[in-house]
Parts: structure tokens; sequence; C-alpha cells
């Protein structure tokens, strides 16, 4: 199984790309992660309908045939770490690649909303998407150390 992290946006700070290599390369052989960067569409005089439609498409584009589609959205399950490990588990046990959706500034299309396998909440708090990206790729790494009994992650 592989994780993607397709998250519509660019030029990120250093930071938000050094920080997020690093969690990537930490992550074991047996579940390798990713982060690609999605052209957001040019804003111009387009409706919020057509700059959404037009990077679906190109999500659609960078989307792994049969993968699980995780979007990241603030109507999403708000999970401790401890479930996201389970949940992350049971993704693992279901042995499909998991693509996991950032949308732009103006959020995803509803249609990948309605059709996700999953929606996950990142946070309450308003975050950049570099932040977003970074937080995403740390606490995948987490999730995975704690279903390995690393001790990265410490409860109490």
């Amino acid at each position: 199984m592989k994780l993607s992290v397709l998250a519509v946006g660019h030029r990120q700070p250093a930071w938000v790309n050094e920080g997020c290599a690093e969690y990537l390369k930490r992550m074991p052989r047996e579940l390798p992660a990713t982060v690609s960067e999605i052209k957001p569409e040019p804003r111009g005089s387009k409706t919020r309908e057509q700059l959404l439609a037009a990077e679906k498409a190109r999500i659609r584009e960078a989307l792994a045939g049969g993968s699980r589609i995780v979007v990241l959205d603030e109507k999403g399950d708000d999970l401790t770490t401890l479930k996201l490990a389970k949940r992350l588990e049971a993704w693992m046990q279901d042995g499909r690649d998991v693509a996991l959706l950032i949308g732009g500034a103006d959020g995803l299309d509803e249609e990948f909303k309605q059709q996700a396998d999953d929606r996950l909440r990142l946070s309450s708090l308003t975050l950049p998407h570099g932040m977003a990206r970074l937080l995403l790729c740390e606490q995948l790494y987490r999730a995975v150390s704690v279903l390995k009994n690393h001790p990265y992650h410490r409860e109490g």
C-alpha cells in the first residue's frame, strides 16, 4: 500500500517542503508516502465552481486508479492520533493505495467530498495550506509509529 498526499497549491515555503520530506523519509518501506502538488487554477474572473472543476480534473489525473479517497475537510471525522492510527491500520488491511486530498484556497469540489471513502478533519483551527500539508505528514508518521510501538508517540 502507498500513501499519496495530493495537495492543491504550489510554491510552499522551504520549511514546509523540508518538514514533509523529513517525515516522508521516516515512513517504513512497506508504507511509502509521497506529497504531490496539484497546480491551482488561476483565479481571474472564474467562478468558484469553475475553479473547483478545473482543480478536480487535475486531481483526477494525479489519482492512482482504485485508490481509497480520503478528503481533508472541516466537516470530516475529528480523530485523535490513536484513532488515526486505527484508521490507518484498517486502510492497510484493505490493501488499496490511499490518496489524501487537500484542496486549494476554495476547498475541494463537492463531488470529491460526497464520493470520498473517508473524510478527515485536521483541526478546528484554520490552517495555512502548507501547515496542513506538514501536519498531515507528521500525523501519518506518528500513526505509523503508534502501530509499530515506536517511542515517537507518548501518551499521557
